[in-house]
């Protein structure tokens, strides 16, 4: 299946690209697609992660033609 990545904010900055797509065997998650296009082992704690515009946990799975994104976490005062 063919997922489409979208990475925002600062970690589009520290990847040095706003996304991709890649191929994932069925029954992918959220953490495998962040694995496959960053080549690390887990998802960093705080990162955010939506699925077609709705945010998801890690463990979600995902689908053929999806959008994954992932944002940064936020912060502020």
């Amino acid at each position: 299946m063919t997922i489409q990545v979208r990475f925002f904010a600062s970690l589009r900055e520290a990847l040095g690209r706003d996304g991709a797509d890649i191929a994932l065997p069925a029954g992918a998650r959220i953490a495998d697609v962040w694995c496959a296009v960053t080549g690390t082992q887990a998802l960093p704690a705080g990162i955010l992660c939506a699925v077609n515009h709705d945010y998801a946990a890690p463990d979600a799975a995902v689908r053929d033609g999806d959008e994954v994104a992932f944002f940064p976490p936020v912060t502020g005062g």
